[in-house]
């Protein structure tokens, strides 16, 4: 029989249709090719740039120097081995407030930058971490630092304010004793990437749109005897071939390995019947971040009483907070009307109940009940992008189910950017 979409057999075994909807309806076997016209990357990556060129300007910086490949990918969108740049600063640029901007390149690759009209010029970088340095560092950190002042004086005249994102303390040292003000720059950063333009939701969207595909056939995959590995690889599979980038965590457990959270994906065997939670904290196509989290069963059974217990709490929570978000709405406002947690639950309560979300996770983070003393003040602006979280287990005992979706703040509330399916727990 069927009820719903799902098909149900005897033994209560089903496969929930609506979410192999959501492979490539050309083939499952084939990836997904975005349907964007270039027109609207080039749109977002004007609006983009000039976001933070305004911060530059506000505040009276001559430039911003940037080193974390997600703030260059989003203020010029050229990136080159983002995941080795986290931990090898080779990768720099500098934005001016002019909007002159510099692509400082690894020698060799300059061609990466043909075609962006973010840039303005290209000149080779000069990276002075141990690695390509050993003792002859602070030789390397001098000549770096005399280029940057040269720059700052030839294009700024006397402003030597210079916003900084990141800069290990070498670098920090030879520009200040040259007499650079540093700005603390994720400021800036932060602030520039939270409010979204209508292209680049269009962007997220796809990014969203193979993040689902990932899900669904993650979904497919999630049967006894296989690895949390196994299944894990299935949205990796799906983000790569279809143009994304990489996985941000590893985030897949199952069974008792869901309690409490944060334990990584491993080789662990799932069993019939576990509840299997995951969080996607994927960037996909166009560098934009997907971060959806869903929970069910695995071999495609109906859940327990006790997991339907839990799995009802958790999207409680997830649908009281998205009915009263809005733009305008403070801080303070959102957390005196959120969902409260109930004690059970408190002891295995997620870290925040929304975020912001971009090229990244990003500004703003706003706590739980329980944490409200180290939040901080603002206000939630028209066309942020946010994930709405939630997960509900009791301390040392069961599972945990995850859930996250992800929303655009508008002034007459928040409109859901993913709709892969919640679980039916009727």
């Amino acid at each position: 029989m069927s009820m719903d979409g799902l098909a149900v057999s005897e033994n209560q075994v089903f496969k929930d249709a609506r979410k192999r909807a959501y492979l490539n309806p050309e083939g499952a076997d084939r990836p997904l090719k975005s349907p964007l016209p270039k027109s609207v990357l080039v749109k977002a990556r004007g609006y983009r740039k000039q976001r933070l060129v305004d911060q530059v300007t506000a505040h009276d910086c001559a430039a911003i120097l940037l080193y974390d490949p997600i703030n260059i990918r989003y203020a010029l969108d050229i990136s080159n081995m983002q995941l080795w740049a986290t931990h090898n600063p080779f990768h720099y640029a500098m934005l001016f407030a002019d909007g002159h901007a510099i692509e400082f390149a690894y020698r060799g690759a300059e061609h990466l930058a043909d075609g962006l009209e973010t840039i303005n010029e290209i000149r080779p970088g000069n990276a002075w971490f141990y690695m390509y340095t050993a003792d002859r560092l602070q030789e390397r950190v001098e000549a770096w630092a005399d280029e940057i002042v040269s720059i700052l004086k030839e294009r700024n005249g006397g402003n030597m304010r210079l916003a900084i994102d990141k800069l290990d303390p070498p670098g920090a040292e030879a520009l200040r004793r040259r007499g650079v003000t540093i700005v603390e720059g994720q400021a800036l950063t932060e602030i520039a990437r939270s409010v979204k333009s209508a292209e680049e939701l269009e962007l997220m969207r796809w990014t969203i749109r193979v993040c689902e595909a990932g899900m669904a056939r993650m979904y497919e995959y999630s049967l006894p005897g296989r690895t949390e590995q196994e299944i894990w690889a299935e949205l990796h599979y799906e983000n790569i071939r279809s143009g994304g980038e990489w996985l941000e965590t590893r985030l897949l457990t199952v069974g008792r390995r869901t309690n409490p959270w944060f334990q990584e994906c491993s080789d662990h065997v799932a069993a019939d019947g576990d509840m299997l939670g995951f969080d996607t904290d994927m960037i996909g196509p166009y560098g934009y971040c997907a971060d959806l989290s869903r929970s069910w069963i695995v071999g495609h059974r109906r859940m327990s009483g006790a997991q339907r217990d839990l799995y009802a709490a958790a999207l409680d929570q997830i649908d009281h907070n998205l009915a009263i978000l809005k733009a305008g709405m403070s801080f303070d406002e959102f957390n005196a009307k959120s969902w409260q947690i109930p004690d059970k639950y408190v002891a295995c309560r997620y870290s925040v109940a929304l975020h912001g979300v971009g090229m990244a996770d990003e500004y703003p983070s706003i706590p739980l009940h329980p944490d409200w003393r180290a939040a901080y003040r603002g206000v939630f602006a028209e066309n942020m992008t946010v994930c709405v979280e939630s997960l509900i287990g009791e301390e040392g005992k069961g599972e945990c189910v995850k859930l996250e979706t992800q929303v655009v703040i508008t002034p007459k509330g928040a409109e859901r950017l993913d709709s892969f399916p919640w679980e039916e727990i009727a």
